[in-house]
């Protein structure tokens, strides 16, 4: 199997601030926050956390759901290497959470690397299977 197609770890693949590049992600994260969370929880968790479950956790946790969002952020940043930047996970999303840019750039994050958080992680596993990929951040014949 070949991983070629995603980028190589150790650097963010967008910037906090691009959240224009994807306007459809942006538009619905900013409607919709608690299910773009959800749903990038759902891979970072590799299938373990439903996109439901992190949804509702969030929205149960009110303004005080970036706290619940930063783990997340910390765990994809394991993942890939990533720099904890601009500044820590807490702080970016306590100030970026309410504008959705950390939401944004995370949901970016997995799409680049070659996830679609829309579709749920066993549909991404199936997915590279059928393209002969190895999935990102996951050992091979891990699938759950």
């Amino acid at each position: 199997m070949n991983s070629s197609k995603f980028p190589a770890d150790g650097q963010w693949t967008s910037g906090l601030c691009d959240c224009l590049d994807d306007p459809s992600v942006c538009f619905f994260t900013c409607f919709c926050p608690c299910i773009t969370f959800g749903r990038i929880a759902e891979i970072v968790d590799r299938g373990n956390t439903s996109c439901q479950h992190a949804c509702l956790i969030s929205y149960a946790m009110g303004f005080c759901a970036w706290l619940y969002a930063r783990t997340y952020r910390s765990k994809l940043r394991g993942h890939f290497s990533l720099p904890e930047a601009p500044c820590s996970d807490s702080l970016v999303h306590c100030f970026c959470c309410v504008c959705a840019c950390a939401l944004c750039q995370e949901y970016r994050e997995l799409k680049n690397r070659g996830a679609d958080p829309s579709i749920g992680w066993q549909a991404n596993v199936d997915k590279w299977n059928r393209e002969g990929l190895n999935p990102p951040f996951v050992t091979p014949g891990m699938d759950r």
